[in-house]
């Protein structure tokens, strides 16, 4: 079954599309700071002169090195990027006179002497998807923003799962009073708005990175349990139930040995929808400013810091990681549709 469920999943072009480029953002998320023009610690290299500027935009750029030089191993810049060292500022133009670099500032027009050995440091720089409002690289941000968007959705759907899936399968099973106990708690969960239940949990666990992942994990095991339930509810009715019963089986074994591998196909398909169900609850707690902290790049605080300047003439600022955000939510939409209809039996 799982060999025709693939093969009709491949048939699928939207399926196959939206899966390689789940897993062209998920190679992003891992690489970003391999992959990112500025893979300072959160791309957070600030230019304040040359703030706002459109897409293609280049600029002589001097970096001052520091004195103090950090050990940083390959790891720590793989994983937070490398520490901001240099010193850079944007110029205008540059000469050497009388062994002296004198450069014209980009900011004022002013000239200002610096060492010639200085001259190496200087270098054309361009920024593709230009700059913040902060003058930081946008390309940069993006990149290491995907990190957020996509790991927060694996770290959600594994809580979710590991949450749901017990709690669904003991009530779906047992019955009685515990099946009444558990969904006397689904439905107090259910009947709050989730946004409202992320935002209380993370102003009791406090603002930060993990604080979100756990939050937004903690409201999701919800859906995860419920589906469960009703699929325990349906198949311990079947014979090869009754059977591992008359074996003399625990009911452990029987729940997760024998049940839950026969109702992997609807899990599979709410943990897909539940995947960019976190991407959205997360874009929006960063919107409002209770998500990831800055200087942390994320998506929707940068819709956040930049939706203003859609009616200022810039709309890009805003529009690009709105496009992120609603193109990687559209690729698991359509992933989880396909895997709806591949996984379905009766068809």
């Amino acid at each position: 079954m799982w060999q025709i469920a693939i093969q009709k999943f491949k048939r699928s072009k939207t399926g196959m599309f939206s899966f390689w480029f789940i897993i062209f953002c998920g190679l992003v998320a891992v690489f970003c700071y391999v992959l990112a023009p500025d893979n300072s610690n959160s791309a957070n290299q600030m230019h304040l002169e040359i703030h706002s500027k459109p897409p293609g935009f280049s600029v002589q750029m001097l970096s001052i090195p520091s004195e103090s030089k950090s050990q940083q191993s390959w790891f720590s810049v793989f994983m937070n990027g490398k520490e901001q060292s240099a010193t850079e500022i944007p110029i205008q133009s540059h000469s050497v006179k009388n062994n002296q670099l004198e450069v014209i500032k980009y900011a004022d027009d002013l000239p200002k002497d610096f060492p010639a050995a200085y001259e190496k440091y200087i270098q054309e720089k361009t920024f593709y998807l230009g700059t913040d409002k902060y003058g930081r690289d946008l390309l940069s941000r993006l990149l290491i923003g995907a990190r957020i968007s996509f790991f927060i959705g694996f770290i959600a759907v594994f809580i979710s799962l590991v949450i749901g899936i017990p709690i669904g399968a003991i009530a779906g099973y047992f019955g009685g009073k515990i099946d009444d106990f558990i969904m006397w708690i689904i439905n107090i969960t259910w009947s709050i708005p989730t946004l409202l239940l992320v935002i209380a949990i993370t102003l009791a666990l406090g603002k930060g990175f993990w604080q979100v992942f756990i939050a937004v994990g903690l409201t999701m095991w919800v859906e995860v349990a419920r589906v469960v339930r009703g699929q325990v509810i349906t198949t311990k009715q079947q014979q090869y139930v009754e059977a591992a019963k008359a074996l003399g089986f625990s009911d452990f074994r029987i729940i997760f040995k024998h049940i839950l591998p026969n109702i992997l196909a609807p899990i599979i398909v709410i943990s897909a929808a539940n995947f960019a169900a976190a991407i959205l609850i997360e874009s929006g707690l960063s919107f409002l400013g209770i998500g990831a902290q800055p200087p942390t790049p994320s998506w929707g605080a940068m819709i956040k810091n930049h939706y203003n300047y859609i009616i200022l003439g810039k709309p890009y600022l805003a529009i690009i990681p709105g496009l992120a955000i609603m193109s990687l939510v559209m690729a698991f939409m359509l992933i989880g549709n396909t895997l709806r209809d591949a996984l379905d039996v009766k068809a």
